[in-house]
């Protein structure tokens, strides 16, 4: 185990840094797992589902890590866990989220509302605040990417709930850029649009109408394949000089 102390300022360059990416196993995750991999970076695949994170990292040459986001003293527990075994954390990616709920306004639930506040706002408030405060302790000038969405700035009806939970991670890219500059930690965001995940291409099969409704709203013309987000990531990890932005990786959607 190295001595944390001693460590000093965090690589932002590809090679040999500690990443650690929430919800790692599998669609975006684990192509962002393997982006980081690809450049020769130390990745740990976080996921509330530890089976499928062992599977995961076991099938990519990571390492596993099983952590429910929305608990803060998990969250507390996972980050120190993660430096005992490899001495410091470079980048956090907080993917982690969930996009299962969805309803109108005036149909929606506050309870449904609720589940997707905690997972989406304060999970992802609570890795970064964790995750930033070892790296202050530490003197780890590392990086911090969120994955937030478009629709945090171009809604969609009845998915207002994830959307507005999008924007949201987005002010939280804000704050925290602001407030840990001082610290040399670097905040920013990927907001993709529709990405074409295992579960997005169950619902919206190649040829279907609702897919082709949607590929029509895309200047480029087609939706994002999950490998099509994890560059930006991998980008914005180690660019020293950019600090509190959001990078459409939406195919020109937001043009529209």
């Amino acid at each position: 185990m190295t001595d944390s102390t001693s460590i000093p300022a965090s690589p932002t360059a590809p090679g040999d840094r500690v990443v650690l990416v929430t919800g790692g196993a599998g669609g975006i995750g684990r192509a962002i797992a393997e982006a980081f991999l690809a450049v020769g970076d130390r990745v740990i695949v976080a996921d509330v589902d530890a089976d499928a994170a062992a599977a995961t990292a076991s099938a990519l040459g990571a390492t596993a890590l099983a952590v429910d986001i929305t608990d803060p003293a998990a969250v507390a527990a996972a980050v120190d866990q993660v430096v005992a075994d490899h001495g410091r954390i470079d980048v956090l990616v907080n993917n982690a989220g969930i996009l299962s709920v969805h309803g109108m306004l005036t149909e929606l639930s506050p309870s449904d509302y609720e589940l997707i506040v905690r997972v989406n706002i304060l999970g992802t408030f609570t890795m970064t605040q964790a995750v930033a405060r070892r790296m202050t302790a530490d003197g780890v000038r590392g990086a911090i990417v969120n994955i937030s969405s478009i629709g945090g700035r171009q809604p969609t009806p009845g998915m207002g709930a994830y959307e507005s939970s999008k924007a949201a991670v987005d002010s939280l890219t804000r704050w925290a850029a602001i407030e840990l500059a001082a610290s040399g930690i670097r905040v920013n965001a990927v907001a993709p649009g529709p990405v074409l995940t295992p579960m997005l291409r169950a619902g919206m099969p190649e040829g279907s109408p609702a897919r082709e409704a949607w590929a029509s709203r895309i200047p480029l013309g087609r939706l994002a394949e999950v490998e099509d987000v994890a560059p930006a990531v991998v980008f914005l990890a180690g660019a020293e000089h950019i600090t509190g932005v959001s990078l459409a990786v939406d195919g020109g959607q937001l043009l529209a």
